[in-house]
């Protein structure tokens, strides 16, 4: 007597073809997404001349060490629509400056940076009304004194308020 025996599953060309399509396909969709992500959130530009920063990278060494051994200490404050930045020596006598500007960037883009005159409205005291938006920011901020600078510093902050 003759048996016949059931065939099960059968692995063909065309599966395979399947198998490879699928897994190419996730690993090529994967690609272009944190590709189109990496090109829309970060601007890439740390400097716009990498030769150039490097030959001054020494000299704002040596500026910055200077800045921070005269004692000089800023404090940033951001409330509702109003940013105030108070400068102090080493033995807490206020900064007399006649030009602050405080430049505002993101962290990761440079599409929303922005740059705010602060006014003088008492010794060492600074202030400016803008609505800064809400997120994570980096404030650098350098303090002249009759064209000269006589302090900068650069601070990461958060501000709450403002819009998005």
């Amino acid at each position: 007597m003759a048996t016949q025996h059931k065939q099960g599953f059968v692995f063909t060309g065309w599966h395979m073809l399947g198998v490879m399509v699928l897994f190419f396909g996730t690993i090529i969709t994967v690609n272009l997404i944190m590709a189109w992500n990496a090109s829309h959130s970060w601007s890439g530009l740390v400097v716009p001349n990498t030769y150039v920063a490097s030959q001054q990278f020494n000299g704002k060494v040596a500026e910055a060490k200077a800045l921070a051994a005269s004692g000089i200490e800023g404090s940033l404050a951001i409330e509702g629509n109003r940013i105030t930045y108070k400068v102090l020596d080493a033995k807490g006598v206020p900064i007399i400056a006649d030009d602050v500007l405080a430049v505002f960037k993101r962290p990761v883009d440079e599409r929303k940076d922005f740059s705010v005159d602060l006014q003088p409205v008492g010794q060492g005291l600074f202030v400016a009304e803008y609505a800064v938006p809400a997120g994570q920011w980096i404030v650098d901020i350098s303090t002249k004194r009759d064209g000269a600078k006589v302090f900068h510093q650069t601070l990461r902050t958060v501000a709450g308020g403002g819009v998005q």
